[in-house]
């Protein structure tokens, strides 16, 4: 995507991303070692920053991703997850303690070789964009400054948080916002290939439907309800979607469904059942079948084992 083309994407996201930091982790970690993370609910996102070292991060239903010395990634829909080491082994326990309002996490009995700087952000206000962004952003950022500049800001957002005078939470807040948009900018800039959603939203007709679709899943939509919403004919929808999606616009429908059903569960410890009706789906069942044709897995098992552990069981039971 070229600068001008993320920036006119940014200025319409922007104004919609209000918010909250919790810096959670200050970790320093050695030998083996795993750090597990629940899904954090709805409205919620994650972010590991590896000031030092290598780590291994694992989530339900996506393959494994490397992350070394500079990487920063965040995962917008708070995701279930599991932090860990490349190193396979005997699992080091790990103590926690306190400091500054940043509890710091380091393993027992064993040298440390990697440092993590780990918190959450929380969207203040219902925003149908968020469910459009990726599962992951990833910035890059080895030998650049881009480093010491998310590090401090963070370090500026701590201390707003430690110092608690007035106004803090609100400078927190807004340096918050700024990392958060550094970070979406860094990653649309870095990658042309972006997700389709996103893609669509630069164009107005097109953006029309998406945000229409996204705030009312549960509509029997067809494409003529979409070229109305689009102010356009059927052909010219499609030829749209196609251009900007590579896909038609029910198909679009479809897998958007089950890409935000796919974040639901692994972002929190709702009942399929009511995922399934919020995203548009007749039954559990109906959405069971889906995801298993999507993602060849059931939807239990894109949440970490013990994350919900009724739900899990029951699907279990019910399994063939």
């Amino acid at each position: 995507m070229s600068d001008a083309g993320a920036a006119e994407l940014l200025n319409a996201m922007v104004p919609l991303l209000r918010v909250r930091p919790v810096i959670e982790d200050f970790c320093r970690f050695g030998g083996s070692w795993e750090s597990p993370h629940m899904p954090n609910g709805k409205g919620w996102a994650q972010f590991h920053i590896v000031t030092r070292g290598f780590c291994v991060v694992e989530r339900p239903g996506l393959g494994e991703l490397t992350l070394e010395a500079g990487d920063i990634l965040l995962l917008p829909h708070g995701d279930s997850h599991v932090v860990r080491s490349r190193a396979v082994g005997v699992v080091r326990s790990i103590s926690s303690d306190f400091r500054n309002g940043v509890r710091q996490r380091t393993t027992i009995n064993g040298q440390a070789d990697t440092e993590l700087l780990c918190g959450r952000l929380l969207f203040e206000t219902e925003n149908p964009l968020v469910a459009a962004l990726p599962d992951e952003i990833v910035i890059r950022t080895a030998g650049e400054p881009l480093l010491e500049r998310f590090r401090h800001h963070l370090t500026d957002i701590r201390d707003e948080l430690d110092w608690g005078k007035a106004g803090s939470e609100v400078i927190a807040a807004d340096l918050a916002r700024a990392l958060f948009v550094m970070m979406l900018r860094d990653h649309l800039a870095e990658n042309p290939a972006v997700d389709g959603t996103v893609s669509l939203l630069r164009d107005r007709t097109t953006a029309r439907v998406v945000l229409a679709i996204l705030n009312d899943l549960v509509r029997d939509w067809t494409l003529d309800d979409m070229a109305a919403v689009a102010v356009a004919s059927r052909a010219t929808l499609v030829r749209a979607f196609r251009k900007h999606a590579g896909t038609a616009p029910m198909t679009f429908l479809s897998d958007l469904r089950l890409a935000i059903a796919r974040k639901r569960l692994a972002g929190t410890t709702e009942p399929i059942a009511r995922i399934a009706e919020e995203v548009g789906y007749a039954s559990e069942g109906a959405l069971s079948k889906a995801i298993m044709r999507k993602y060849g897995v059931r939807p239990g098992a894109l949440r970490l084992a013990g994350s919900d552990p009724a739900a899990l069981a029951e699907e279990e039971s019910e399994a063939p």
